[in-house]
């Protein structure tokens, strides 16, 4: 019964909305940006150039005009903008989700998971309201814990 119970958590989608994106664009399901080390270091200088993950009905900001325009970025204004959760309880869930985990996380929920730490790092910088600033600050503990027990080695 556990180990049925271990299986089926491991099956839970992490991230449902990356299979059903709003755009239509097949080619945009399950989006991932990170496909190679020239991703990884192309996301890490968008983020450097300010990148800000908008709530649920902005766009992705990119400060950077230059990088904005790239084609690759595309991707992952797709996922940002329609696969990351943005409601507190959206992202608590997905915190639920991935607390039983015992197996890696695939590379794209791994992605998704990074990417809605540093959206929830940037709401956080944003909240004004003690209470409300607690409950984002758990998440983001919870998220960064998640991502750091994913990295080490099994």
């Amino acid at each position: 019964m556990l180990m049925a119970l271990l299986v089926l958590t491991h099956l839970v989608a992490l991230y449902p909305s990356a299979h059903r994106i709003k755009r239509g664009a097949y080619s945009l399901l399950n989006p991932t940006f990170l496909r190679s080390e020239e991703d990884t270091k192309l996301l890490f200088e968008i983020l450097l150039a300010g990148m800000q993950i908008q709530g649920e009905d902005h766009p992705l900001l990119i400060p950077d005009e230059e990088l904005a325009s790239l084609r690759s970025v595309k991707k992952l204004e797709v996922i940002c903008e329609d696969v990351l959760p943005k409601k507190l309880s959206d992202i608590r869930r997905l915190m639920a989700d991935l607390a039983p985990r015992w197996q890696p996380l695939s590379w794209q929920d791994f992605e998704r998971t990074v990417l809605t730490l540093v959206y929830t790092s940037q709401m956080l910088a944003e909240i004004n309201n003690q209470h409300q600033k607690e409950l984002w600050m758990d998440t983001l503990v919870q998220l960064a814990r998640a991502v750091q027990h994913d990295l080490r080695p099994s």
